[in-house]
């Protein structure tokens, strides 16, 4: 009794930063209303669902403006492991307009079908609590917690459709590759807590950093966990849950999985390299230009194969994130890793806008065609110009080609590159100009179905477009031209992006 006293009078509740939570905890009671709506309220009256959604997203949008304006720049809780950082708000921000436009474009389509609404909008909400919760998350627990968070629900989501064989066959083949990719993350982050005793990434740096030890053991963790976030991106090999799980998901849930979650692995590894693995560059650095040149190259390959246009954009999204992991190829070398994560933030940014934009319009596309193929896209100039030139200045993004957004992302990666004045970054450059040349072979590919081929059956019959699919192409069409015209807005927020108790600089 008396030693159940004595370690009684020595704990300390933590203190809690409601301000700093706030984001999550609009997010989190949005959810719960939209649940308990849903057991209450009539079948008719489901479109408030809807409506709640979005509105508790821009609601959460409210608190992150506030924190990024507010005279503390860091805010952290739970001795380190939960941190409000700039780089956490941006990429706060980021989840949460990716997370609005998904709405937008989920808001008509889950209509057709008889499926229950409400979990949808509840399991979008928690797989966004979750990324938000990753954004802030800088301990080992913290973040597969997180990731776990989001992860679940996302696996729900891909197989909502329940009496649809392809809905199924996306959740159980992510479900599956999933769990796996967590099992050896886990087994990773076990083999680090037991080099450092400490599951806090700055802890765990500073050892690292003040020994200047690294053993084999740590090489295998970090490979370990590297390699679980490799899955998580889809990065090539690891890239084989992804193009079956986005052609038989809902298009809305596969617009949210190439852009939010994907985004959110991101955040974590950058996280994880640039606080955990200072010393581990040897280790890392050649495995992520292993992964940045097979994942570009492979995905391009693999795209210019394709005929359904879901598979195709889901090979892009692969190809994609080899691009995105082109700076973190040179991160560790001197002097390098402040431009790599600019770089990658910026890519992120300019990258979810002009993804969703894809997927805008090939809802609005199939809603008309009832077809994912290429060939659907035939003539669409001829009967539905707007739809032709916004799917072209999307395409034009993703292949790089200014004025648009694509373009700045592209550069910005490549200077981090050559600035690194290294036979890797010069190297990788190679590569991932040749990639680029590649990848506008199935970009223009669908381009020339949109000005140059007939319309298929000569069915020119209008395209009834939603206004929340309307809303959703002017954000991401705005976005995309706007980074692209005026460069300088995107790296604003990009040099915003620094993380606290980063060892990496």
């Amino acid at each position: 009794m008396q030693t159940l006293n004595i370690l009684a009078a020595q704990w300390v509740a933590p203190t809690i930063d409601y301000f700093g939570l706030a984001p999550e905890l609009v997010l989190a009671g949005g959810l719960c209303l939209v649940l308990m709506l849903d057991l209450f309220i009539d079948e008719r009256k489901k479109w408030m669902l809807t409506a709640i959604s979005s509105f508790t997203l821009l609601a959460a949008m409210v608190p992150v403006l506030m924190l990024a304006l507010s005279e503390t720049e860091v805010r952290t809780m739970f001795d380190g492991r939960y941190v409000v950082d700039n780089f956490s708000l941006v990429m706060k921000a980021v989840f949460l307009l990716a997370g609005y436009v998904v709405v937008l474009l989920s808001s008509s389509h889950i209509e057709q079908g008889e499926y229950w609404r409400g979990e949808y909008w509840f399991l979008l909400l928690t797989s966004l609590l979750g990324m938000l919760m990753m954004a802030s998350s800088r301990d080992l627990v913290s973040i597969f917690v997180a990731l776990e968070f989001l992860s679940i629900p996302a696996y729900m989501l891909a197989a909502w459709r329940k009496r649809d064989p392809k809905s199924n066959e996306a959740g159980v083949k992510y479900f599956l590759l999933g769990v796996f990719a967590s099992a050896v993350m886990l087994y990773g982050m076990s083999l680090m807590y037991g080099v450092a005793n400490s599951t806090l990434l700055t802890e765990i740096g500073a050892k690292f950093t003040a020994t200047g030890e690294f053993s084999s053991v740590h090489a295998l963790a970090v490979v370990f966990v590297v390699v679980g976030f490799a899955f998580k991106v889809s990065a090539v090999p690891f890239h084989t849950w992804a193009p079956d799980t986005y052609e038989g998901a809902p298009t809305p849930v596969t617009a949210f999985l190439s852009v939010a979650s994907k985004a959110a692995g991101f955040v974590a590894l950058v996280v994880l390299l640039y606080t955990a693995f200072p010393l581990a560059q040897d280790i890392w650095q050649p495995f992520i230009w292993v992964l940045s040149a097979l994942t570009m190259t492979i995905g391009n390959v693999l795209a210019l194969k394709q005929h359904n246009i879901v598979r195709m954009i889901a090979y892009s999204s692969i190809s994609q994130g080899g691009f995105v992991l082109m700076p973190l190829a040179v991160a560790g070398l001197s002097g390098s890793g402040t431009t790599a994560l600019r770089s990658v933030v910026l890519y992120m940014i300019i990258y979810a806008a002009t993804n969703l934009g894809v997927f805008a319009i090939i809802l609005a596309v199939s809603n008309k065609t009832r077809s994912g193929e290429v060939s659907s896209y035939g003539g669409l100039f001829s009967y539905a110009p707007a739809l032709g030139v916004l799917m072209t200045l999307f395409l034009a993004s993703l292949a790089g080609i200014p004025p648009f957004g694509g373009w700045i992302a592209k550069f910005v990666a490549f200077q981090s590159l050559i600035q690194s004045q290294s036979a890797w970054g010069y190297a990788l450059a190679i590569v991932g100009a040749v990639n680029s040349v590649v990848a506008f072979g199935y970009y223009g590919n669908v381009m020339r179905e949109i000005w140059m081929r007939p319309v298929p059956d000569n069915d020119t019959t209008a395209i009834s477009v939603p206004g929340s699919l309307k809303l959703a192409l002017v954000i991401t069409a705005g976005a995309t031209l706007v980074f692209g015209i005026l460069p300088g807005v995107g790296l604003y927020f990009a040099d915003l992006a620094e993380i606290a108790g980063a060892i990496i600089r």
